[in-house]
Parts: C-alpha cells; structure tokens; sequence
C-alpha cells in the first residue's frame, strides 16, 4: 500500500507521496493510476517527497519530484510547492515565521509560513521564493496562420504569456481553452509549455486563465500567477506587490524587476489522507 496527502492550493491539487513507499514502481504510470479523477484518487500531479533534515541542526528540508496527471515529468509547481510546504510544516508544528527550504528541479525554493490555521482543515500561509524570472516578447504562428503575440517566460518551468482584453479571454477569435492547447504543444516549444491569459483589472490586480501543460485547463498555477505577473509588471506597468486573481483564488506576487527575485505568497490546504493499491 502507498500511503498519500492529498492538497490543494487554490483549487490546484496535489498527491504528496513518500518517494521511498513508491520504490519500485514506475513513478509516471502510477502517477497516471492515482491522479484519475474516475478510478483513482483524482489530482493535478503528485509529488514524490523524501526527507533532507527532519530533525538535525539547520533549516527543515526536503526534496520533491514533480509528475504532471499525464505522467509527465514538471520542473516544479508553485502551488505543488506550497502543498508540500504545508504538509511539512504539520509534520513539522511549524510556526508563522519558520523557513523550510525544499529542493526542486527548478532549484531550491525557500517557503516561509505567514500564518496557520487548524480548525475543520489544516491551512497554511505561505510567501515562496520563486527564483529570478526570464522573460522575452515572443510571436508564434497558429495552424491556421493568425500570428499571436505573447511574452515568453521562464520561472523554472515554461511558459507563454498572452494579455488579452475582455472577460472571456479570447484571443485572435477563439477561446482560451482551443488556442491554449494549440499553443501548448506549439512546434516553437519542443518540451510544450505552459499557457496563461492575462487581463488587466488595475495597477495592482491581475486575472487569468490557465492551459498546463500536462494538465489541461486548471484552477490555480503558482509559477503561472509568477509568470503572469512579471509579463504585467514588466510591459504594463503594474505595481507590486501584485494580486493574481485566478479561478481557484487569489495569490500575491512581489517582485522588484529584472535580477531581482520574485516572491509569490498563497494558501495550502490538507484535505485528505488515505493509502492506495
């Protein structure tokens, strides 16, 4: 049996599993069984977690191994991240100001908790060092020839911004939906890529729409609200710090600008533990 954490950060949900009580299985095949929303457990991914320093001197840490529902392998999630931070910082009795610092394979990211909440649920509050973002203007051709415009950004993982200007968020005609998946499994990126529409509400406050790769359409993304963010903050001229309103909820991003860290702050929630076959 295999035991298993399952959480969410705004709607972006998680498995966290031990990586040594997966031993011997095939990690994206059994990802693919456990993430089913029909005949398994249902998640955007499953992160497969060992232990750094539980309990010596220096800061609590631990290593995560990012599998997409269709098996794929992720360089990390911000919410996933986040999830994991929660789980450790139960694990842990952390408190509002620890640092745990998990590895990822984007790189180290240090979670600080804000805040915990232990009543019908187990949240927490956490502000995430998201590593220095990449950006450049980037112009694809579509199949059927429309040219689009969009930023491409890189916050460990990769993605395509696109700012949009209405309340549906369609762009060059079609839905978000129909051109984020063309976009994501575009020829200009070899490894797909992550897709999000960006529309402006104001100087401090941003809303999006989210095609994942490996995933489809999703609630939340937190290395999408991150390069969502620097693509508004960086050409539109937003203000940090800055709200990043998705389905699933709200985060926060501050960000100073080129060379500078970006910081993304957000909710992760325990919902349920279980074992699986």
């Amino acid at each position: 049996m295999i035991p298993f954490t399952k959480a969410h950060a705004c709607g972006n949900d998680f498995l966290i599993v031990p990586e040594d009580a997966a031993a011997g299985h095939d990690f994206a095949a059994l990802t693919r069984r456990l993430c089913d929303r029909h005949t398994g457990i249902g998640a955007d991914g499953v992160e497969f977690f060992a232990w750094n320093n539980k309990s010596g001197t220096g800061p609590r840490s631990g290593r995560i191994r990012l599998h997409n529902a269709d098996g794929s392998i992720a360089e990390i999630s911000g919410n996933g991240t986040r999830c994991v931070a929660a789980w450790m910082a139960e694990a842990l009795g952390s408190k509002p100001g620890d640092a745990l610092e998990i590895a990822t394979d984007a790189g180290l990211r240090v979670c600080r908790i804000v805040s915990v909440r232990n009543d019908e649920e187990f949240t927490v509050e956490v502000a995430a060092g998201m590593g220095v973002p990449r950006f450049v203007p980037h112009t694809l051709k579509l199949i059927d020839g429309v040219e689009v415009v969009g930023v491409e950004v890189t916050t460990g993982n990769p993605h395509f911004v696109l700012l949009v200007d209405n309340p549906e968020f369609t762009a060059s005609g079609r839905t978000w939906t129909s051109i984020g998946q063309e976009i994501c499994a575009h020829r200009d990126f070899p490894h797909q890529t992550n897709v999000e529409f960006v529309r402006i509400l104001g100087d401090r406050e941003i809303e999006i729409r989210i095609f994942e790769r490996g995933v489809g359409p999703t609630t939340s993304s937190g290395t999408g609200s991150s390069a969502a963010a620097t693509a508004a903050l960086a050409l539109r001229r937003c203000i940090s710090p800055l709200t990043v309103v998705a389905p699933g909820g709200a985060q926060t991003v501050a960000w100073d600008g080129p060379g500078k860290e970006l910081f993304l702050t957000g909710p992760a929630t325990l919902i349920a533990r279980g074992e699986a076959w």
